[in-house]
């Protein structure tokens, strides 16, 4: 698939509506676990032309300094960093959020605890989705490998129906099949296990096929309305129609994959695509086909509510429905109250990609 276009406009940090104010070191927090993992392997440089080993030069930087006061870590970024405004060919930037869930769960099946999260099957493989092997659209990542070559895998409907049944795959087991499908959505949750402790699943692997948004099946079916779809309503209308709620989730083809991960520090999030933790308010995911991972990236826009929010993010991961120049998802952590966030945030912005000086796009 081509890029998108997108415009880029060099800015000076005064042109940073709320920059002297931010946290910086925060933010210099989450950028040093970025910079552990690239300083030695610089990221590859995607389609916005954020070049990946520029980007390890000033990781090496980072990692040589402790810990820094909010006014050190500015002038880190400042030093280090040029401001560059991202914008799409028409109209502004655009951010949602999503969170970690915390749900209930067991490791053995139970009459309570019913619904799985799957393992990836020994037959999916991912693949090049711009030269997919005959009998795979072009766009899909994974398909299924078989004697004969390969198919695309089973999808939602499919697996709902049992095609993984007796696969051994289960990794832990649900009491809702809607707490598990917002889990494929934010890719991630903790699962508080009957059998005692806590057990994180983040993502794996997918079915490969391609994403939908079943807030858009809900508005397309007359269900919600156009302008009120969060992730409140979209659980309330399901919860009110058992009977068509998985004709709707199945609507979403696309099927997510999870492993085991431990929770080394409650206080961040799960490993992402990025290979990093996410820090909660400060990772932001982007389109991977256009951003190069670990770059910094100042946000403005509005949380729900009203409130602005104005703060400097690290690109550390990326999600099926992130796509576009300017498109933002802010990870807010993970429980109900994060959840409570993210399932509202909706809002246009700008999009300011801090590029490593000398390095421009």
């Amino acid at each position: 698939m081509p890029p998108s276009p997108f415009r880029l406009t060099p800015l000076t940090f005064t042109d940073l509506d709320g920059w002297a104010a931010d946290d910086h070191a925060a933010a210099f927090c989450a950028f040093r676990l970025s910079a552990a993992t690239i300083a030695d392997a610089p990221p590859k440089t995607r389609a916005l032309g954020v070049d990946g080993a520029a980007l390890s030069v000033v990781a090496r930087d980072a990692l040589a300094l402790p810990d820094q006061s909010a006014v050190a870590a500015r002038g880190f970024f400042e030093a280090h960093f040029a401001p560059v405004l991202v914008e799409p060919e028409t109209g502004r930037g655009f951010f949602t959020g999503y969170y970690e869930p915390e749900v209930d769960g067991a490791r053995a099946a139970s009459p309570r605890f019913s619904v799985p999260l799957h393992a990836p099957p020994a037959d999916l493989v991912e693949i090049d989705e711009e030269n997919p092997p005959p009998g795979v659209p072009a766009g899909y990542r994974f398909a299924r490998r078989t004697e004969s070559g390969y198919a695309p895998y089973p999808d939602r409907a499919a697996i709902m129906a049992g095609a993984l049944d007796g696969a051994a795959l289960e990794l832990v087991h649900l009491a809702d099949p809607v707490d598990a499908f917002f889990i494929h959505i934010q890719g991630a949750a903790r699962v508080r296990l009957a059998e005692g402790g806590v057990m994180r699943v983040t993502y794996a692997a997918k079915s490969g096929h391609p994403y939908t948004p079943i807030g858009r099946v809900l508005v397309d079916r007359g269900a919600l309305p156009r302008g009120g779809v969060t992730m409140e309503a979209i659980r309330a209308w399901l919860a009110d129609r058992p009977d068509e709620a998985p004709s709707v989730l199945a609507a979403n083809r696309s099927y997510i994959f999870f492993r085991e991960a431990p929770v080394d520090d409650p206080a961040l999030g799960p490993v992402a695509a990025a290979k990093v933790p996410l820090s909660p308010g400060r990772s932001l995911a982007v389109d991977r086909t256009l951003h190069t991972f670990h770059m910094p990236v100042w946000v403005e826009t509005i949380l729900p509510g009203g409130a602005p929010l104005r703060r400097l993010l690290v690109a550390q991961d990326t999600g099926s429905a992130i796509l576009g120049p300017a498109r933002g998802d802010v990870f807010f952590g993970s429980g109900d109250a994060a959840g409570a966030i993210a399932g509202a945030m909706q809002a246009a912005g700008r999009f300011v990609a801090l590029v490593p000086r000398g390095a421009l796009p």
